[in-house]
Formats: structure tokens, sequence, C-alpha cells
């Protein structure tokens, strides 16, 4: 695998769960690792972590939601470190409630963390990228991004729309030394749930795996650039099944949920 020593890499939600896995893993491959989460003193404890470990962090406070604070960040990242390679986009949160109980308002806050998060952060680092001419961005986005899952529906749509974001992204950077690609976690034990806005108990489908997993998936994606990760690997089959034949899915589901 690619030597990652002295690669500048910032993590988006870095504060836990996947962010914080993916953070200290690379760290542990010797990259220099930018934290960005809205929690400073969650993020300092990460830190802490890291730099007792010998890696080089550094600590970014502020909202994805808030382009200023988005700029800002990279700015101050590139005045201390003068290069980013790869941009991990993880902040996000989740939703759990019939359709029919999802308001607009909650489906527009989904957007702002899940989908425009990615485009800020993205772009506030893309001219330096394409300065350098190299750099990666890698989305985490979920399975929940190739097949709906039942009080889901605005989560989904999140997910859905990053996927066509990424590829469309992936498109336009070819030929200029920007990589980019997609992750798909299924469910990961993380706060994540505990988080979430809840108005239903949603089943949760097939295995569980953990933030590590997950963020090692991640490092050798930025080790090996790919345009598609699944953590998993069988979760690529319902992928593909979802795409070939979506009502035996939906059929196989209704006998999951039913058990």
């Amino acid at each position: 695998m690619p030597d990652l020593a002295g690669k500048v890499a910032l993590v988006t939600g870095a504060s836990s769960g996947i962010g914080e896995a993916t953070a200290r893993e690379l760290a542990r491959q010797w990259a220099r690792v930018a934290l960005f989460a809205r929690r400073e003193n969650r993020l300092e404890e990460v830190a802490d972590g890291i730099r007792r470990g010998g890696g080089k962090v550094m600590v970014l406070t502020g909202d994805v939601t808030d382009p200023a604070a988005v700029l800002s960040a990279v700015q101050r990242l590139l005045a201390d470190w003068k290069r980013v390679d790869v941009l991990v986009n993880n902040a996000g949160r989740g939703m759990a409630a019939p359709f029919e109980a999802v308001t607009a308002q909650e489906l527009r806050d989904l957007l702002e963390v899940n989908l425009i998060g990615v485009l800020t952060a993205t772009q506030a680092v893309l001219p330096a990228m394409r300065q350098q001419g190299s750099g990666h961005i890698i989305n985490v986005s979920s399975v929940a991004g190739r097949r709906g899952l039942p009080l889901r529906s605005a989560y989904n749509a999140t997910k859905f729309a990053l996927v066509g974001l990424t590829e469309a992204l992936r498109q336009e950077l070819r030929g200029t030394g920007i990589r980019v690609s997609l992750v798909y976690p299924i469910s990961t034990v993380t706060e994540f749930h505990d988080a979430e806005v809840k108005k239903a108990e949603p089943r949760r489908y097939g295995p569980v795996q953990s933030a590590e997993q997950v963020a090692g998936a991640i490092v050798r994606c930025v080790q090996r650039p790919r345009p598609e990760v699944y953590p998993y690997p069988p979760a690529r089959i319902l992928a593909v099944l979802s795409a070939l034949a979506p009502g035996f899915v939906d059929w196989m589901m209704e006998r999951l949920r039913s058990r």
C-alpha cells in the first residue's frame, strides 16, 4: 500500500464514530490529520490520543452547515500545512420517522448536514487540490443511499442525493488528478442512532459493523483509490439487486420485517 506519511487529511464529523475512527487510522498511517466537528472538547480528546501515539493533528471547530466556518477551517489548515490531500466528508445526521410524520423543515435540516455540508466542504478544498494537481474526496454515504428503507425516507433521500452529487463530481474531475470515492457502510455501532431524530423505531436489517471496520475500508481507499467502497462487501449484492429486481427486494425486506 502507498505510504501516507506527510499527507494531509481533513475529516469532518471527527468527534465520534466513523469520523473519529478514520482520523485515528489515518494518523496511524502517519498522515497529518485535521479534525473538524462542533464539539471542541471531544475533538481535543481525540487529538490527545493521536498525539500520544506520535501523530500530527490539528483541531478545527465548526459546523458543516456554516459555510464561513468551513472556509475558515480550510484556510487555517492551508496556512499551517500548505496543502490538503484528502477530504473525508463524514459528518451526517439521521432521522427515523414514518413518511407522513416528516416535516419539510426536518428534511431541509437533514439536507443541510448530509448534502449541502458535503458541497460546502468540497468546494472549500477544491481550489487547493486543483493547484496541487492531486487530491482525494471521499464521501461517506450509506447502503441507504442505494436502497430505500422503511421509516428512513428523509434520510434515504439525502443519501441518494449524495450519491448523485458524487458521481457527477467524479466525472467532472476526470483528468485533474483529483479522485472521488463513495463509501457505503451498513448499520454501524456509533452514537449516530442515539443522536438522530426519532419518531419511530425502525428495524435493523442484517449484520452490524464497527466504526473501525469502516475506517479501515476508508483508509485502504485512500491508499488505493477506487470509485466505490462497501466496507461490508456483501452489501454490494443488495445494491445490484435493488437496481435489477426492486420488486424482489421489496418482498425480501417485507419478509424480514414480518419475522
